[in-house]
């Protein structure tokens, strides 16, 4: 394994076989060019990364429960800024906060809309595998509409999570932020890149990534590369960046992949599949297009 992805984040910790995780957390923080300060709230990477009496964090690491990650980054940037103006610590410190999208779209949005709207500098990093993984597989305010999971089970008669899910980049757009961006686990120079200039950013950054799970989306573990890249190719998950308020499109799909082709790749969303679903299935599709569409015209393009 590379030393110089592993000097923050060791290996040994217990991701899943196929998780994405750890390649997001080691190449976001490789990108730093001065010592970080990470800060996580509880979920698939905090009971993986800090199994009693081990810790697989090589920097400066505090948990924190769902709800408060946004305040305790805001608490830490606060007393960095007071002892550096008396002198007592010199030089520049990135605070990088990792959190799911149970922490993020969910039970931390309070937290972090304040921490947000005050201006802190920070980069608050979503890992987003679409809902509650750590915990059995609930839906999320991520969770796609139609996929089946343990509080949303599909069934004859029922197409499993029958809402959207929530747009966070523009929730966070609306805060005024001047660096966010949407990544994904199968582009890793994309996401270091962006997360290159987040780190660079004068006020708080955010960038969100899709983090594909084998466990709750089903699929096989060697494939959670491939399953990230349909995400892409079908244009269910656009690589996009909005800085000072100007968006743009990284990288345009010519010919996109019907989504088909994307959820036929997992168990999670199998039932869309039967006929009797074909109307779930048409709507889905018209989501994707109508969301890409909307972004195109914002782009200006």
């Amino acid at each position: 394994m590379n030393k110089q992805l592993t000097k923050n984040f060791a290996p040994g910790h217990g991701t899943c076989s196929g998780c994405g995780i750890p390649a997001i957390v080691r190449n976001i923080l490789d990108v730093s060019e001065d010592p970080v300060v990470v800060v996580n709230a509880t979920g698939c990477l905090e009971v993986t990364s800090t199994l009693y009496p081990y810790t697989a964090w090589k920097v400066p690491y505090i948990h924190n429960a769902f709800e408060n990650a946004g305040a305790t980054v805001s608490g830490i940037e606060a007393a960095y800024k007071v002892l550096e103006k008396k002198g007592k610590v010199k030089g520049k410190i990135n605070f990088v906060v990792f959190g799911g999208d149970g922490s993020t779209y969910d039970i931390g949005l309070q937290a972090l809309s304040g921490a947000l709207e005050r201006g802190h500098r920070f980069l608050y990093v979503a890992y987003d595998n679409q809902g509650y993984m750590n915990t059995g597989g609930q839906r999320s305010g991520a969770t796609p509409y139609g996929a089946n999971m343990t509080t949303t089970p599909a069934a004859k008669g029922d197409i499993g999570n029958e809402l959207d899910r929530k747009d966070i980049m523009e929730i966070v757009a609306a805060h005024g932020v001047k660096y966010l961006a949407q990544a994904n686990v199968f582009n890793i120079e994309d996401m270091r890149a962006k997360a290159k200039k987040a780190f660079e950013t004068d006020g708080p950054s955010f960038l969100l990534v899709l983090q594909p799970c084998t466990n709750s989306w089903k699929f096989p573990v060697s494939d959670y590369v491939k399953v990230a890249k349909l995400a892409h190719d079908t244009n269910y998950w656009t690589l996009y960046e909005i800085e000072n308020g100007q968006y743009k499109i990284n990288q345009y799909i010519s010919n996109p992949k019907p989504i088909e082709e994307f959820l036929k790749t997992q168990k999670r969303f199998k039932h869309l599949l039967l006929p009797e679903n074909k109307k779930a299935l048409e709507k889905i599709q018209r989501d994707v297009d109508f969301r890409l569409e909307k972004l195109k015209k914002k782009t200006g393009e």
